[in-house]
């Protein structure tokens, strides 16, 4: 099982970035996916979640109307396009595969930095 998150890096606040978590090895289309983040001496904060038919989404307050999350089950991805951000969400993102009474998957992180 592989989940490799990308398209982290350093943007000035009011920007935008386009992270993607690819996956392999699991019946991705049929896990609900998220997206949750952590900064150092906190615990990780879920962001936001996709069901397997991208038919519910929810976000985190913090997020909602700023952050998009999306799937493409042909290609087994999920991503999260962050736009107005803001200093408070310098984190690493990482990206979640979930399915009740099945194992939890999680990425290695991608590390999102926004400073002027």
């Amino acid at each position: 099982v592989q989940l490799v998150e990308s398209g982290g890096g350093l943007v000035q606040p009011g920007g935008s970035l386009r992270l993607s978590c690819a996956t392999s090895g699991f019946s991705f289309s049929i896990y609900l996916m998220s997206w949750y983040r952590q900064t150092p001496g906190k615990g990780r904060e879920w962001v936001a979640s996709i069901s397997s038919s991208s038919g519910r989404i929810n976000y985190g307050d913090s997020v909602k109307g700023r952050f998009t999350i999306s799937r493409d089950n042909a290609k087994n991805t999920i991503y999260l396009q962050m736009n107005s951000l803001k200093p408070e969400d310098t984190a690493v993102y990482y990206c979640n595969a979930f399915r009740t009474g099945a194992l939890n998957y999680w990425g290695q992180g991608t590390q999102v930095t926004v400073s002027s």
